[in-house]
C-alpha cells in the first residue's frame, strides 16, 4: 500500500492539541484511509487502548444503523441536504456516552462529518469536555481553511490532504521510476485508480469516479445545474490547463466549439463549484516586479491529473500541460503558496519614432511559478525539453529579468544530471524534482 508518511506525521504532531484535527481534500484521495487504516495503526502500536479510540463514519451504513437503538422514538436521519443523509446528533451523543464510560481520555475518528447534524456545535462540546482528542474528514465546501478558522473559532486545525504525490506514489509500485512516471502522468494519484491491475481498468475506474462521483456530487448540491454543461465546462478547462482563462475566454469557446451560448457568469459559478469540490485550483498572475497580482486571467490546474485526463476521456494526455500541473501540485505538497509569475520587460518594436530610434514596448512574460514559503522564495520554469537555442531564450527570457536575488529553477522532463547554468540557474530533470524533497536547494 501506499505510504502517507507527511500525513501521518501532521496528526501525530497535533495529538492533543485541544483542536479538531480536520482532514480535508477531494473524494477517494484517501482521507478515511489515512485517519481509520495508517493513523488507527499507529495509535495501536503505539500503546493507545484499542477500546478508548472511536471510529465512526456518517456515510457508511452500517455504522449509522448503529445509531437506531438510541432514542427509538427519533429518526436516525433527520434530513436529506444535496444528496446526503443528515444524520440525528443526539442519538450520535448517546452513542458516544455509551462507548466511553471508562476513565480517561478517548480519541475520536469521525470520517465525513459534515453528514452529521450540527456537528460544529457538537465537536467544540466534546472539546471542552477535554478528554477528547478528535480527527475528522469532510469533503465538501464548508472545509475550506478559511471556514473551519470560522465554523470552529479558531479551534480547527486544517490538513488537507492531496492525492498521491510522485514520491508516495512509488512506495506502493514495483515500475522503475521513469516507467512510474509516465504512468502517474496518465493516472494520477488516486489511490484507487492505482491499484487497478492493468491501463484499461485504470482509465474506467478514473473515469468512473470522475463521473459518479466528482459530478454527481456537483449535481446533487446543485440540482438545477445541466449535468452536459457541467461536464463540457471541466472538459474545456482541462484542455487549457497551461493557459490563462477566465469565464468569458470559455464562454467564447463555447460558442465557436460547441454552438452552445453559456453566460460567463454561470461559468464562474460553474468554476467556483469546481473549487469547492477540491477539483481545480486557481493560480492568481503576479507582477514580480510590480509586487502585485493581477485579477484575470488566471491560470488552472487540477487536484488530480489522472482525473483531468479522465475528463477529457483520456484523449488528449498532454505531456508539457499535465507536467506543468504535476509540478504545481507538488510545490503545494510541500507547503508552498503557488501563484503565476509575470514578468514585464522591455522589448524592441518594429517601429521608429521620428529621430530613427526604435521603439521599445512593454511585454509581459511568464515564469511558470513563484513558490513561496517562510522566507524563501524560488522561481520555477517547467519545460517538456529545452533541445534548441529557441527554446532555451523563450523558457530563460523572464528567470534572465526578474531582478532579484531569490533561486531560479529550470525543471525538465527529459533532463540529465542536475547542473548549473553559467546565468546561475538550477537546472534539473522532473524525477529528480519529484524524488528528492531538497532538490530546489542544490
Amino acid at each position: 500500500m501506499f505510504k502517507r508518511d507527511k500525513y501521518l506525521n501532521q496528526l501525530i504532531r497535533s495529538r492533543d492539541n485541544h483542536q479538531v484535527k480536520v482532514i480535508t481534500g477531494i473524494r477517494r484521495a484517501g482521507k478515511s484511509y489515512l485517519i481509520n487504516k495508517i493513523f488507527f495503526d499507529w495509535l495501536v502500536e503505539n500503546g493507545v487502548d484499542v477500546t478508548h479510540i472511536i471510529k465512526f463514519s456518517f456515510d457508511s451504513e452500517i455504522d449509522i444503523r448503529k445509531l437506531d437503538s438510541y432514542l427509538p422514538t427519533e429518526s436516525t436521519i433527520v434530513r436529506v441536504v444535496e444528496g446526503q443523509n443528515i444524520i440525528n446528533n443526539r442519538k450520535f451523543m448517546l452513542f458516544i456516552d455509551d462507548k466511553t464510560k471508562d476513565e480517561g481520555n478517548y480519541i475520536l475518528l469521525l470520517d465525513e462529518i459534515q453528514n452529521l447534524d450540527d456537528f460544529v456545535r457538537v465537536l467544540n462540546g466534546y472539546l471542552y469536555l477535554n478528554r477528547f482528542d478528535i480527527y475528522v474528514t469532510g469533503s465538501n465546501s464548508r472545509f475550506l481553511s478559511s471556514q473551519v478558522d470560522t465554523e470552529f473559532s479558531g479551534r480547527g486545525n486544517r490538513i488537507h490532504l492531496l492525492p498521491l504525490s510522485f514520491s508516495e506514489y512509488l512506495t506502493g509500485t514495483d515500475l522503475y521510476k521513469r516507467d512510474a512516471l509516465d504512468e502517474y502522468i496518465r493516472y494520477g494519484g488516486i489511490p484507487l485508480v492505482e491499484l487497478q491491475s492493468n491501463d484499461e481498468e485504470k482509465a474506467k475506474m478514473a473515469i468512473s469516479i470522475y463521473k459518479e462521483t466528482y459530478l454527481k456530487d456537483i449535481k446533487n448540491r446543485h440540482p438545477q445545474v445541466e449535468e452536459n454543461n457541467l461536464h463540457t465546462t471541466l472538459e474545456v478547462i482541462a484542455s487549457m490547463i497551461s493557459t490563462p482563462i477566465n469565464p468569458t475566454k470559455i464562454e467564447n469557446t463555447f460558442k465557436s466549439a460547441f454552438s452552445i451560448k453559456l453566460s460567463n457568469n454561470v461559468i464562474g459559478n460553474y468554476i467556483n463549484w469546481f473549487e469547492e469540490a477540491y477539483l481545480l485550483n486557481k493560480a492568481l498572475r503576479y507582477n514580480v516586479k510590480g509586487r502585485h497580482y493581477i485579477g484575470t486571467p488566471y491560470k488552472v490546474y487540477f487536484e488530480d491529473v489522472g482525473i483531468r485526463n479522465a475528463a477529457l476521456n483520456f484523449r488528449e494526455v498532454d505531456e508539457t500541460d499535465i507536467i506543468e500541473n504535476i509540478v504545481y501540485n507538488e510545490l503545494r505538497y510541500r507547503g508552498f503558496n503557488v501563484d503565476v509569475g509575470i514578468v514585464t520587460i522591455k522589448k524592441k518594436t518594429d517601429r521608429k519614432d521620428k529621430n530613427g530610434k526604435w521603439i521599445y514596448a512593454d511585454v509581459d512574460t511568464e515564469c511558470d511559478f513563484v513558490a513561496n514559503k517562510g522566507d524563501k522564495t524560488y522561481y520555477v520554469q517547467v519545460a517538456l525539453t529545452i533541445d534548441t537555442l529557441e527554446k532555451k531564450d523563450q523558457e530563460y527570457e523572464s528567470l534572465r529579468n526578474i531582478p532579484d536575488s531569490f533561486k531560479k529553477v529550470i525543471i525538465v522532463k527529459n533532463e540529465g544530471l542536475h547542473y548549473r547554468t553559467r546565468e546561475g540557474f538550477l537546472r534539473l530533470s522532473l524525477l529528480d524534482f519529484l524524488t528528492n524533497i531538497d532538490s530546489l536547494d542544490w
